[in-house]
C-alpha cells in the first residue's frame, strides 16, 4: 500500500531484496505449454451464477371442506430477497480529478471517522492545525484495512447485527518526507535529531484503531466514549505467541524472555478469522529501523547479517522517520538495532527488535482488556493480510498471504488443528486463534507455466530447506523468523509484489492483486535488476502519461488467481490464471488491455481486495500512479467467474539481440458491462482502501488514505497549495489540512449495495 509511483520521495514499501537465484517464469518457458489438457480439463464447465432469490412457499387458497367454511389462511409471507448480486445494478462512475468522493446516483457517502477523531470525551476536539494533543486516544492516520464486528441492542458480540457494530481499522503509516507534517504545526522538523514531542505524536498515530458506530435513523455516527473504543499504537504491549514465542531472536531489552514486544507496524491488509477475531497485516516495517555502518564488524557478520539485509536493513540503513534520535528513553531506542551491548543473546540492547515486526496481528475487538497477538507460525514478511479459506468441519484452516515487495512470494498456513463449528461463536476468541494458528504448516508457492503450481513446505523437514547453503536455520522458530530466506531456499517463484488477497465465498478461489511493476522488459537491461515477461506477469510495455512522461514495464498491473487441487485447504497443488489485466481502455487490446477493458470499466494499479460475503460482489481498489494524469484512484465492484473461464494468449516481443520473445499467459473471460463497473473515485492524492460492510450489505464502509500526500512540506502553511482539502471541503470537522478518513454509502432507497 502507500506506493505512488509518481511519488518523489523515498519509497520505503517498493523493496527489492531479493538477491536469490530463485526463478521468475520466463526460466521456465522452454517447456511448452498445455493449458487445454493440464488446466481446462480438470476445471470443467463454468458453475451457476452466485446464489438465486429462495422461492416463496406454497399456501393453499382453498376453503376448508366444512359447513362453515373456514377462512382461507393467510398467504406465507414473501421471504427478503437474496442481499446476493448477479447483475450489477448502478451506472458506472465517470473517470474525474475532483477534489471529492464521487459514488453512482442513488448513493450517498457520510464521513465517519477521520485522522484525529477522539474516542473519548475527555479528548478535545480535532483542531488539524498541528497543535492537537493525547494522541493515544485519537484516530490515527492513514486508515487501511478494515473490518466489521456487529454488536446486539445489549451489547453482546452479534453475527446478524446490522445497525450497530465496531469497526476495527489499521493505521499503516503517515504522510511524510522526513516527518509526518499534516499532524504538526509547522509540518515538522526534517533534520535530524528529531524532537520527542514530535515522534510521540508518530509513535501514536501507527497501529490500529477499535471504535463503535451506530446507525440512528439514516445516519451513522462514532460513538465517542464508547466502552468498546481503544486504540493500539507503538508503546502498547502485545504477546508473541506460537514458535518464534521465547525463541533467542525476539530477546530484547524490553522482553529478556523473548515473550513479548511493543506496537504493530504498517499495518496495511485486513481480515476476520472463522472465529470472529480481526487480523492485521505488518507490511513494511524493515525502513522505521536504523542500523550503524559498522554493524556488520560489531556483528561478526553472523547469521543475523544475512537476515538483515534479506530484509532490506544493510548497515548504515537510515530509518523512515527518525524515531531513534528522539532521546534516551527506551521508546526512542527501541528503533535502533545496532548492536550495543555486550550480552550474548540480546538481552541489553535492541538488536534484535526488528524481529518482532513482520507478523499477523490477532485482535480481539470486543476486549480492549486483552492484549493482542503476533501469530508467528504464519511467518515473517511483508504482510498485506491473512485471507481465510471457507471452513469446512473436520478439515484444517487454511489462510492465503502475500509478501509486498518485488520479487517476493506467495505464503499459505495450513493449521494442525481441525475445524470445529463450535469455535464460530467461542468464549474466547485469543484462546481459538491459539488453537488454529500456533501450530501448523507453512507453505510457499512456486507457479509454472504451465498454469499448474505447487505449494512447498517451510520447515526442517524439507531437506531444501535444511541444508541450504545460504543460511542456517536452527529451528521452525528461525524458519518463521526468516520466512523469506527460507522461501528463497526452496526456489519459490518471484512475483510482482503481491498486495491483497481475499477468497471468492462462491468458490473458494483465492484471488491476489499484483499492483504494477516499473522494472520488467522484454530486453532486460544486464546487472538483473530487470526482469522480462512471464507467464503470470506477460506484460512489458511503455505507458504515457500526461505530457509525454514515459513509464515502462508494466505500471498498471493485474489481478492473479488460484484454484485449489485435490484435499482442499491442505491441497498440495493448485492451477492459476490472470482474472484481469489493469489497463487504460485506449491501450492496445493484444499485448496491453488483455481484458478489454472499456471506459466504464479500466484502472491502474489495483491493491485492495475483498469479496463481500452478503453480496459475494468483490471490490477493488486502486493505489496509483501512473493514471493520476486522468483520474483520482477509484474503487470497482466486479462479478468473477472462475479459473480457466477465459483463454491462453500468447505476446510476442522482437529483441534487438535477435529472436523474439513469446510469452503464454491464461487471461479470464472478458468482463460484460454489468460484471465490472467503477463504483467510486476518490478525492485528490489519495489512495481507496479498507472495505468491510454491514451483514445485510446495505452500508459499506471505506477507506480513504493520504489525500493532498502530493503537498510540498514548504507548503503546510497555505491551505490553497495544498492538493487536497477533504475531508474539510465537504463540511467535515474543522482546518483545512487533509485527513485521511472512514466513510459509510448506503443505497438512497435503503436497498443492497451493488444491486
Amino acid at each position: 500500500m502507500n506506493q505512488r509511483t509518481d511519488a518523489p520521495r523515498i519509497d520505503f514499501n517498493d523493496e527489492d531484496s531479493n538477491r536469490s537465484d530463485n526463478p521468475h517464469f520466463d526460466q521456465v518457458l522452454s517447456a511448452r505449454l498445455s493449458r487445454r489438457s493440464i488446466l481446462r480439463g480438470s476445471l470443467g464447465a463454468s458453475s451457476a451464477a452466485l446464489g438465486s432469490v429462495l422461492l416463496s412457499a406454497c399456501g393453499s387458497d382453498d376453503p376448508a371442506p366444512a359447513p362453515a367454511p373456514a377462512p382461507a389462511p393467510a398467504p406465507a409471507p414473501a421471504p427478503a430477497p437474496s442481499p446476493i448480486v448477479t447483475s450489477l445494478g448502478f451506472a458506472a462512475v465517470a473517470k474525474n480529478l475532483d477534489d471529492k468522493v464521487t459514488v453512482p446516483a442513488g448513493y450517498s457517502v457520510s464521513i465517519l471517522y477521520a485522522l484525529g477523531d477522539p474516542l473519548r470525551a475527555a479528548t478535545a476536539d480535532f483542531k488539524n492545525d498541528g497543535t492537537d494533543t493525547d494522541w493515544e486516544n485519537r484516530a490515527g492516520d492513514h486508515h487501511d484495512g478494515m473490518e466489521w464486528f456487529g454488536l446486539s441492542s445489549s451489547g453482546a458480540p452479534s453475527t446478524t447485527a446490522v445497525d450497530r457494530g465496531l469497526l476495527a481499522i489499521n493505521h499503516e503509516a503517515t504522510t511524510d518526507e522526513v516527518s509526518s507534517f499534516f499532524i504538526h504545526a509547522n509540518g515538522g522538523t526534517k533534520t535530524l535529531p528529531r524532537p520527542a514531542a514530535e515522534v510521540d505524536k508518530e509513535l501514536a498515530i501507527h497501529g490500529i484503531s477499535v471504535v463503535e458506530v451506530k446507525k440512528n435513523g439514516s445516519s451513522w455516527a462514532t460513538v465517542k466514549d464508547s466502552a468498546f473504543n481503544f486504540r493500539i499504537h507503538q508503546n502498547t504491549e502485545v504477546d508473541i505467541a506460537g514458535p518464534v514465542r521465547g525463541s533467542l531472536q525476539v530477546i530484547t531489552k524490553f522482553s529478556p524472555t523473548g515473550t513479548t514486544t511493543r506496537g504493530t507496524l504498517n499495518n496495511c491488509g485486513a481480515g476476520k478469522t472463522p472465529w470472529g477475531s480481526y487480523v492485521s497485516g505488518e507490511e513494511n516495517w524493515a525502513g522505521y529501523f536504523f542500523r550503524a555502518g559498522n554493524d556488520d564488524t560489531v556483528r561478526n557478520n553472523d547469521k543475523s547479517v544475512t537476515a538483515l539485509k534479506r530484509y532490506g536493513r544493510a548497515a548504515g540503513a537510515a530509518s523512515r522517520h527518525g524515531w531513534e534520535t528522539g532521546g534516551a528513553d527506551d521508546r526512542y531506542q527501541r528503533w535502533n538495532i545496532s548492536k550495543s551491548g555486550v550480552s550474548v543473546d540480546g538481552s541489553d540492547d535492541y538488536r534484535n527488535e526488528m524481529n518482532g515486526q513482520g507478523y499477523i496481528l490477532e485482535v480481539d475487538p470486543y476486549s480492549k482488556s486483552k492484549k493482542a497477538v503476533k501469530r508467528t507460525a504464519l511467518g515473517r514478511f511483508a504482510h498485506e493480510s491473512a485471507a481465510f479459506g471457507k471452513p469446512v468441519a473436520g478439515q484444517p484452516i487454511a489462510a492465503y498471504m502475500g509478501d509486498d515487495s518485488r520479487n517476493e512470494y506467495i505464503y499459505k498456513f495450513v493449521s494442525t488443528a481441525l475445524w470445529s463449528e463450535a469455535d464460530a461463536n467461542p468464549a474466547d476468541r485469543l484462546a481459538a486463534g491459539a488453537k488454529y494458528l500456533d501450530q501448523g504448516k507453512l507453505f510457499v508457492a512456486k507457479f509454472n507455466a504451465d498454469g499448474s503450481g505447487q505449494w512447498v513446505e517451510l520447515s526442517l523437514a524439507n531437506t531444501t530447506v535444511r541444508d541450504y547453503a545460504g543460511y542456517t536455520f536452527t529451528d521452525q522458530a528461525d524458519i518463521c523468523v526468516n520466512t523469506r530466506l527460507a522461501a528463497d531456499a526452496v526456489g519459490a517463484t518471484k512475483m510482482d509484489r503481491p498486495e491483497w488477497c481475499s477468497v471468492n465465498p462462491k468458490n473458494g478461489e483465492i484471488y491476489f492483486t499484483l499492483t504494477n511493476n516499473s522494472n520488467r522488459r522484454a530486453e532486460p537491461a544486464a546487472g538483473g535488476s530487470q526482469l522480462a515477461p512471464d507467464s503470470a506477469n506477460p506484460r512489458a510495455y511503455t505507458d504515457i502519461k500526461g505530457a509525454g512522461t514515459s513509464q515502462a514495464g508494466n505500471p498498471n498491473g493485474h489481478i492473479l488467481r488460484i484454484k485449489e487441487g485435490t484435499g482442499g485447504a491442505g491441497a498440495s497443488s493448485f492451477t492459476w490464471d490472470v482474472y484481469l489485466f489493469a489497463a487504460e481502455a485506449s491501450a492496445a487490446p493484444g499485448m496491453v488491455n488483455l481484458s478489454n477493458l472499456t471506459a466504464d470499466q479500466d484502472m491502474s494499479s489495483p491493491d485492495g481486495l475483498a469479496f463481500s460475503p452478503a453480496t459475494g460482489i468483490c471490490w477493488i481498489q486502486t493505489d496509483d500512479g501512473a493514471y493520476t494524469d486522468v483520474t483520482n484512484c477509484m474503487m470497482l465492484a466486479a462479478i468473477p467467474g472462475q479459473v480457466g473461464d477465459g483463454s491462453k494468449k500468447t505476446l510476442s516481443y522482437s529483441r534487438s539481440s535477435g529472436g523474439a520473445l513469446n510469452v503464454d499467459t491464461f487471461v479470464g473471460k472478458t468482463p460484460a458491462a454489468n460484471e465490472l463497473k467503477r463504483f467510486l473515485v476518490g478525492p485528490r492524492d489519495s489512495e481507496i482502501t479498507g472495505i468491510a460492510e454491514t451483514p445485510d450489505g446495505k452500508a459499506l464502509f471505506i477507506n480513504i488514505q493520504h489525500p493532498g500526500e502530493g503537498t510540498a512540506m514548504a507548503n503546510v502553511a497555505d491551505p490553497t497549495k495544498y492538493t487536497s482539502q477533504w475531508p474539510s471541503n465537504a463540511g467535515y470537522g474543522a482546518g483545512k489540512r487533509p485527513r485521511s478518513a472512514t466513510i459509510v454509502i448506503t443505497k438512497n432507497d435503503g436497498d443492497v449495495i451493488g444491486r
